[in-house]
């Protein structure tokens, strides 16, 4: 009977994530060697502290804070630091080093993937990274992979867990958005640093991943128009439940068609979902993923978007195909080939509209409000008022106005707003969302 390989594997984090990893790695390697065909030790762990309290105990002789030397000598990689640097310098030196790199980076491959895929291709080597994106939801993989023949025409989904649970609060519970925010950080699903979840940073950079894959050109972090979910109030989430909608935190990959050729179109931000529509039901803090292709037609990817177990089992699954390749033999699979299409202004998109109003109680108001959509040329399709309050000494209040609109573009939309503002019988623009998923 022949030897089995034997495959260095360096773990450089050990947080929530990274200490599953290492568990699964040390309890389950008799399982792991029976699917890759090779024997996967797990080096050492590379760590900022090692007297630092972990979720999982791990064998205090695996921890180090030298990752420069664990790297050495590695087959396998597997870069779970988070940040910028030196996750950066670590995983080229990796690279360079002839090691295959998993990672579930979502900011560094937003805002340096193009370097780090050009060194690995330089050098024949893979980096994968199923676990940057909707956790333990398989939809990197399907876009590099099975959809790779086929063209895919836009992405949606709910990309952030942590906006998700507390959107989904608001509207199920009731629950103003600092009681929900509140909790949020009480169970530990917001960021330490919350505004990256809740000003869409987060779902910014795994819809920049998504976009790159799915329409095979270079997308940044700076090609990602980008609204967080500050600005939505219980009063927001109770109007649109009134009119049969949920507000969700989008992210929207879309390619669109132009006279001088396609644009790519990638951005976060609220907006509302039909509540018929599958997207709707997903609560807490699970993702869901819609893509729509030419050939295979809509497809919806649903799971866990967070959590140390559920990440670590999409970085286990890279880790295993790692291990087949090296086991194999032969260069890594690089990627796909760059059509450098252009990014679209947020101007560009068209969608439906609701525009919510505070309004004088006056004579002509409608007439005039709806001068304003006609001259920009934007279509209303309902209007919906709220009966104006009297008080007691008879004095009448302001009157709240929702209009629903037509398919319109984000640029005649926000000249429409512009000149709301700007007119006499308006007394503020309460809200605007956009309409998705129809």
């Amino acid at each position: 009977m022949t030897e089995q390989r034997r495959l260095r594997v360096a773990l450089l984090g050990a947080g929530s994530v990274g200490s599953q990893v290492a568990r699964m790695l040390l309890e389950h390697g008799e399982g792991l060697a029976e699917r890759t065909g090779a024997s996967l030790e797990l080096a050492g762990i590379a760590v900022r502290n090692i007297d630092a309290p972990r979720d999982v105990e791990l064998p205090r002789e695996l921890l180090t804070t030298d990752a420069e030397s664990l790297i050495v000598g590695a087959d396998i990689v597997i870069e779970l630091m988070g940040g910028i640097e030196p996750a950066r310098t670590h995983i080229i030196t990796a690279l360079r080093a002839g090691a295959d790199v998993v990672t579930g980076n979502k900011a560094l491959l937003a805002e340096h993937g193009a370097e780090i895929f050009d060194v690995a291709d330089q050098v024949g080597a893979s980096v994968s990274y199923e676990a940057a994106v909707a956790a333990a939801i398989p939809i990197i993989r399907p876009l590099k992979d099975s959809l790779a023949g086929d063209r895919v025409d836009r992405i949606f989904g709910i990309l952030n867990g942590s906006t998700n649970f507390i959107l989904d609060k608001m509207d199920r519970e009731g629950m103003s958005a600092a009681e929900a925010q509140q909790l949020a950080t009480d169970l530990g699903y917001l960021e330490a640093d919350p505004s990256l979840d809740l000003q869409g940073y987060d779902a910014a950079h795994k819809a920049a991943i998504l976009a790159s894959l799915a329409f095979h050109t270079k997308v940044s972090l700076d090609d990602v128009y980008r609204e967080g979910i500050e600005g939505v109030t219980a009063e927001m989430i109770e109007g649109a439940r009134d009119a049969g909608y949920v507000v969700k935190l989008l992210a929207v990959c879309e390619r669109l068609e132009g006279g001088t050729g396609d644009e790519v179109s990638v951005r976060v931000y609220p907006a509302l979902i039909d509540r018929e529509h599958p997207m709707a039901t997903v609560h807490g803090g699970n993702n869901a993923v819609f893509v729509e292709a030419a050939g295979a037609g809509p497809l919806m990817f649903y799971g866990a978007g967070a959590g140390g177990r559920e990440t670590a089992s999409a970085v286990m699954g890279d880790v295993v195909s790692a291990a087949r390749r090296h086991i194999a033999g032969g260069v890594g699979v690089g990627e796909s080939p760059r059509l450098s299409l252009p990014a679209a202004p947020i101007g560009r998109i068209e969608t439906r509209y609701q525009v919510r109003l505070e309004v004088a109680d006056a004579t002509g108001v409608l007439a005039e409000i709806a001068g304003i959509f006609n001259d920009a040329g934007v279509s209303v399709a309902t209007v919906d008022q709220t009966p104006v309050e009297i008080g007691p000494d008879g004095e009448r209040g302001r009157a709240t106005i929702v209009l629903a609109t037509h398919r319109a573009s984000e640029a005649d939309l926000s000249a429409t707003v512009e000149k709301l503002r700007a007119s006499d019988v308006v007394a503020s623009v309460v809200s605007v969302l956009r309409v998705e998923g129809e």
